[in-house]
């Protein structure tokens, strides 16, 4: 632990979400201090260091392990280097937390889980939405047994931007199901305190109709059906480019009730006009929507290290997202649905 007994914190990745997470600890998390940032791009970290005002800076990972400064790492690398530096930062005998997806396949996610747990340090996989507000309350009201007994939820994301060109080829990007649904999948497994039995995704193009000929694979829209081992069902809906905002929703049905979280709107002001219409914003983006999720899930992770609890989120929930990533496309792209197998 650093002089100071305070985590020691390096983001590694200072991209879009990098920053995120960059900046939350430069802003103050209780317990610990941004004490270096890493990117192999020069500029990303120039500009980083510049902005939160961050003396030390490393262009290459190995460099971080050897910094005695440095207690705990946040990868928001791409995907590929995820095992690489997790692997690196457990055997250094650094905590970490990963962003999602937490790597490639289900192979590495064992190795990662593996080695941190040989070294003795935290591993937690960065799903934010487990720590947001309206989200956990709703979780909390499915185990008090208000609703009764779970039969059924439901949980969509929608994302407004065109797709980057690497997004339409499906190996790279799984489509929706990867780009947005794993936080569903992750959400279900959460509320359903199960895990899946088998899962059926059906999807199509239908924004992006000229990319077909070159991408016949691509897809923009996909409605997954699940089954728990519980025996509660699962609906996931995902689209990409829908343009009218970021659309974040969930809804539990149980044997005496029901909870929905989640709304379109950015606030709550809804505007009347002449004519009789209403009119509201919409969420612009998820950085909008869970910049308090991202905060809170920064101040857990700092918690379970420094109580040496178990993180809220595990390697374990990472992994299995990835299974269902991979065989909710697997189902897509064969037609037919696919037995879950971790």
């Amino acid at each position: 632990m650093t002089q100071d007994k305070r985590l020691g914190v390096c983001v590694i990745g200072c991209g879009r979400a990098g920053m995120i997470h960059a900046r939350n600890y430069a802003g103050g998390v209780r317990g610990a201090r941004l004490v270096a940032l890493c990117d192999s791009s020069a500029d990303n970290l120039r500009a980083a260091a510049s902005e939160l005002g961050v003396e030390k800076t490393y262009s290459d990972y190995r460099d971080v392990m050897a910094d005695p400064d440095v207690d705990a790492v946040v990868v928001v690398t791409p995907t590929g280097m995820h095992c690489h530096v997790v692997k690196a930062a457990a055997k250094a005998g650094k905590h970490v937390f990963c962003e999602k997806p937490m790597a490639t396949s289900a192979a590495e996610c064992d190795e990662m889980i593996s080695v941190c747990k040989n070294a003795g340090v935290k591993l937690q996989i960065g799903f934010m939405r487990r720590f947001d507000k309206s989200f956990r309350h709703a979780k909390e009201v499915i185990d008090s047994g208000q609703i009764g007994d779970v039969t059924l939820i439901k949980s969509l994301t929608h994302g407004p931007s065109e797709p980057k060109e690497w997004m339409f080829d499906i190996s790279r990007s799984s489509g929706p199901i990867g780009e947005v649904n794993s936080h569903d999948f992750d959400t279900l497994r959460w509320y359903a305190d199960s895990e899946v039995k088998t899962i059926h995704a059906i999807g199509h193009n239908f924004r992006s109709p000229e990319r077909a000929e070159e991408y016949p694979d691509y897809y923009d829209t996909v409605a997954v059906l699940l089954e728990f081992e519980n025996g509660v069902i699962g609906m996931v809906d995902g689209a990409q480019y829908v343009q009218y905002g970021y659309d974040a929703r969930a809804e539990v049905l149980g044997t005496k009730g029901n909870v929905c979280v989640g709304a379109q709107n950015a606030d709550s002001v809804v505007v009347a006009r002449a004519g009789m219409t209403l009119s509201s914003a919409a969420m612009p983006s998820w950085r909008t929507l869970f910049r308090d999720a991202y905060a809170e899930e920064a101040r857990s992770f700092v918690r379970c290290v420094l109580d040496d609890v178990e993180p809220e989120v595990t390697g374990y929930d990472g992994k299995m997202a990835l299974i269902l990533v991979r065989d909710g496309l697997r189902s897509l792209l064969e037609h037919r649905p696919i037995a879950v197998e971790a």
